[in-house]
């Protein structure tokens, strides 16, 4: 059995993939979720809900347990060196905000600046905009390579004594380039800043061993890595989320509160306020197994598989340009494209049309659009569930949209 064939008994496990007629082309927005993640989350809510951290009885003490369970298998998922590293939140949205506005907060001071490299999300770059206004730092942009990626010699050439932070994308959800972290994190760690990084694209396709990359913090989704909607997560260095304020106050993050004195809870509860989503944890947690299942080695191949093969035929579409490395093997199952003279809106319709779901706009990424001097793109990303004969699908499909459009070949 060849290792396509070994992974098609897992695309059985998605049932919206069986609902639909459509080669879901739009992983790095949010994946599909299988049915272990869908009977956790609804076991959870079935024979297992009640308000975790809370109760003294015993239901609450079981959904505590379904929590804290998630906790431990999170961080041993991205090899944090204890549970109390991991603090769950919405998305990785959140999660950055949570850094920007506790940590940066707290330390940044006129003067100040934080390196943010063009390749970011906007998540990863307007909070650190905001903070920066409201502290006086200044925000300094890191240059990419033509093929997207942020290299040592690129983020020293703006390194300065000032430089407090330096926020970078461990793989760009437009070029799919991948970072190299670990060498990145030394450099600013040698210039005595830190170093939080976006792990919404890495996390859910690639083994990640925070301890190993030396970064700072990571955050990432669950909605992009099988998971439900609104449970993500923070890894953070517990020494420096310990020297961190809260980012949200209300119920739970507490330990005491009077009226003229109030104790906080100990990390990571303190930046956990209101009742949790407990629920969502139950679903990651069974995500996290899922993926731990398959194995890392057999999804990294084939959505490269997957990925050689879109931009091979793509290269031989007249009118098409690759966003990005000419070289399948830095995309990480990231494809970003342009049809000449075909509005990507217009792409990713005729696409809709014939049953194939792509992104098309500026992917939250406007920064890294003007720096590549283009208004939007489409993007096709993959996930291993995929399949070639829907790459093929793909290829056929853009093959004639120029036609479709008036235009010759």
């Amino acid at each position: 059995m060849d290792k396509q064939s070994d992974l098609r008994k897992y695309r059985e496990d998605f049932p919206l993939l069986a609902e639909w007629d459509l080669a879901y082309l739009d992983n790095a927005a949010t994946t599909q979720k299988p049915r272990q993640v869908l009977e956790a989350v609804r076991r959870y809510y079935e024979a297992e809900n009640a308000n975790p951290l809370r109760g003294v009885y015993e239901l609450s003490a079981v959904a505590t347990q379904v929590y804290e369970d998630a906790r431990a298998l999170t961080a041993e998922f991205i090899h944090a060196a204890q549970p109390e590293e991991i603090v769950f939140t919405r998305n990785a949205t959140e999660s950055l905000n949570l850094v920007a506005y506790s940590w940066g907060g707290a330390n940044l001071h006129p003067g100040d600046r934080v390196l943010v490299s063009v390749l970011e999300h906007h998540s990863n770059f307007l909070p650190w905009k905001a903070v920066a206004e409201r502290t006086g730092a200044e925000i300094v942009q890191i240059p990419c390579t033509p093929e997207g990626e942020i290299t040592e010699e690129l983020l020293r050439s703006v390194l300065t004594p000032q430089t407090k932070l330096v926020a970078v994308t461990q793989v760009s959800n437009v070029m799919g380039r991948k970072n190299d972290l670990k060498k990145l994190a030394k450099v600013a760690h040698e210039a005595g800043a830190l170093l939080m990084a976006d792990g919404a694209q890495s996390v859910p396709h690639m083994a990640v061993d925070v301890q190993d990359l030396g970064v700072d913090f990571l955050a990432f989704s669950g909605h992009k890595m099988l998971a439900p909607m609104g449970i993500g997560a923070l890894y953070g260095r517990k020494e420096l989320l310990d020297a961190m304020p809260p980012f949200l106050t209300g119920g739970e993050m507490i330990e005491i509160v009077h009226w003229d004195r109030v104790k906080y809870a100990q990390v990571p509860h303190k930046f956990e306020a209101g009742t949790v989503n407990a629920g969502g944890a139950a679903g990651l947690a069974a995500a996290i197994r899922y993926l731990q299942e398959i194995g890392f080695d057999r999804i990294e191949a084939q959505e490269q598989r997957l990925t050689c093969l879109a931009m091979e035929g793509l290269k031989q579409i007249p009118g098409i340009r690759i966003i990005g490395s000419a070289r399948p093997e830095d995309h990480m199952g990231i494809v970003t494209f342009m049809v000449e003279d075909v509005h990507p809106h217009d792409v990713a319709s005729i696409l809709d049309r014939d049953g194939i779901a792509i992104r098309a706009g500026h992917h939250c990424a406007q920064p890294l659009m003007d720096y590549l001097g283009v208004n939007s793109t489409c993007r096709a990303s993959f996930a291993f569930y995929n399949t070639e004969e829907e790459v093929e699908k793909f290829l056929a499909s853009v093959g004639k949209i120029r036609g479709l459009m008036g235009y010759g070949g």
